[in-house]
């Protein structure tokens, strides 16, 4: 007797590599045969099959013609037991692909990691995304929300033959991410040669506009004349990184500003820095704030339906208005002169942020898979 199939499809492998690997390893630990569908290399031991399709971000791309025929071709040819679709576009591609599919009964999930359209989103996010969103949720069994902004949103406008959920992120793992001991910070400080003097804010983003990279250098030029010692930590990649660079040079910030790249140790980094920023325009939930105050940091970070799901302002981290310069700039200055606050909102941010532990995250979310495999009655 086969295995039952089931597949995971997302627009790059890099989505699977940063989020998914414990939910692969439940589906192979519960006996199903494991597929997944992207753009780029991706090797698991958990997955039997990697089917390599060309997705694209922009809405407006004309290879997503080719990509649904590529997906549909799949779906039609395996009998999959359950499909979970991740990141817009290929999000779309799928449910459009499993129509056939789920008439057959195979469920439909889909977990959105943050909709471009929400408050204080552009016209042309709201015109081409919700629409398209919304009319999606009558061809999908359930949509799977990381914050309560999108889950209100769409269970109010969606399908009401759509079961929808909100669970706590998709899961940091609080062994890895760990306040250090004090000899372990010094030591981390000096394999990446960081003064051990230096007050350390560190902003992990990939190097987009909607990261808002230059709003914390910009805060970091006022700091300069308020701050006796300090290095902000930019880790990363991205197609900005190179106009960024340039930026840092021209606001002569080369001694306070670091790029650290693009890292697979980012817990060193946090447990070797004093605070976490983010300066992001908007966020699905803010998963770098989470690994951050699992280490103990005390996070900065705009005000964001992500952020805001994260942060109680003033109790575990501080939120500031999008675009607000001199509030982050007094926010990292409160956080950097007063030690007893930066201690207790420090302690406040990991008994947060273990909320969104991966134990939790899986937990919520493998009573949802186990939910839709039982409607799935299909010999196998």
């Amino acid at each position: 007797m086969s295995k039952r199939k089931v597949l995971f499809v997302a627009s790059v492998a890099e989505h699977f590599h940063a989020f998914h690997r414990p939910y692969l390893k439940w589906f192979y630990d519960s006996g199903f045969e494991v597929h997944v569908a992207c753009r780029g290399e991706f090797i698991d031991s958990n997955v039997s099959q990697v089917w390599h399709i060309g997705f694209e971000r922009s809405p407006l791309s004309l290879s997503h013609i080719k990509s649904l025929i590529q997906l549909k071709a799949i779906i039609d040819d395996n009998d999959y037991a359950l499909i979970s679709c991740h990141t817009p576009m290929a999000s779309v591609l799928t449910r459009l692909s499993a129509i056939v599919a789920r008439k057959k009964g195979t469920p439909l999930l889909y977990t959105a990691h943050g909709f471009h359209f929400f408050k204080g989103a552009s016209a042309w996010s709201w015109l081409t995304y919700y629409p398209v969103e919304v009319a999606l949720t009558y061809i999908t069994d359930a949509i799977i929300c990381i914050n309560t902004e999108d889950f209100d949103l769409i269970r109010t406008k969606g399908s009401s033959d759509t079961e929808y959920f909100v669970i706590p992120g998709i899961g940091v793992d609080s062994e890895r991410f760990k306040p250090p001991l004090s000899e372990q910070k010094i030591s981390l400080r000096d394999a990446l040669n960081i003064d051990k003097d230096d007050f350390v804010i560190i902003y992990a983003a990939e190097f987009i506009e909607r990261k808002n990279h230059r709003l914390l250098i910009d805060a970091t030029e006022r700091l300069r004349t308020q701050m006796k010692s300090f290095t902000v930590l930019l880790a990363g990649k991205g197609v900005l990184l190179s106009e960024i660079k340039s930026y840092v040079e021209s606001c002569g910030l080369n001694r306070q500003i670091r790029f650290a790249g693009f890292v697979t140790d980012i817990e060193k980094y946090y447990q070797a820095s004093d605070i976490v920023v983010s300066t992001s325009k908007q966020e699905g939930l803010g998963i770098n704030l989470v690994e951050a105050m699992m280490c103990g940091l005390p996070p900065v970070a705009t005000i964001d339906r992500g952020h805001g799901t994260i942060i109680e302002h003033g109790v575990n981290g501080v939120l500031f208005a999008q675009d607000d310069l001199q509030a982050l700039a007094d926010a990292i200055f409160e956080i950097y002169s007063n030690d007893e606050r930066r201690s207790k909102i420090a302690k406040s941010a990991i008994k947060r942020a273990a909320v969104f532990d991966i134990a939790n995250a899986l937990d919520a979310m493998t009573r949802i898979y186990a939910q839709f495999l039982d409607k799935d009655t299909r010999s196998s």
